[in-house]
C-alpha cells in the first residue's frame, strides 16, 4: 500500500494501473488513522514526515491494525440490482473450474504457527 504521484488514475473507472500494489488516494489520512494515540503522530508529523528525508519509513504500532483485501467481480446493491465487472485478473475462470468439479472443494492448509515461549519454540 503506497501514495501516489498519479492521482489522476483514482478518477478513472479501471483500477490496475499497478503490479500488484495498492494505490492510496490519501495516504497521510490512513497514516493518521493507523497511527492515532501513539505519541507524537498527528497529521502535522505525518506530513513533516512523509515530505522531509527518505521516501520509507517504518514506523512500529503499538497494536496491530487488521487489513483485510477482497476481489470480487460481482456487487449487489441494497435493492438488488447486480453489478458485474471484469475480471481483469482471470480469478472468476479459475473459481469456476473448481466449482464445476464439485465437492468435496479445496481448503488451503493454514501454515503452520510457530510458539514462542521463554525464549524456546514449540
Amino acid at each position: 500500500m503506497h501514495d501516489t504521484p498519479t492521482k489522476r488514475l483514482f478518477a478513472k473507472s479501471r483500477r490496475d494501473f499497478s503490479h500488484g500494489c495498492i494505490r492510496v488516494s490519501d495516504a497521510a489520512a490512513l497514516a493518521e488513522f493507523v497511527l492515532r494515540g501513539q505519541g507524537k503522530w498527528d497529521r502535522k508529523a505525518i506530513d513533516e514526515s512523509m515530505k522531509r528525508g527518505r521516501n520509507n519509513r517504518r514506523v512500529y504500532l503499538d497494536r496491530p491494525v487488521g487489513v483485510y483485501l477482497l476481489y470480487s467481480t460481482v456487487v449487489v446493491d441494497e435493492d438488488g440490482t447486480t453489478h458485474f465487472f471484469e475480471d481483469i485478473y482471470g480469478h472468476d475462470a479459475r473459481l469456476d473450474a473448481v466449482l464445476a468439479k464439485g465437492p468435496p472443494y479445496p481448503y488451503p492448509t493454514p501454515a503452520p504457527v510457530a510458539v514462542v515461549v521463554e525464549g524456546e519454540t514449540e
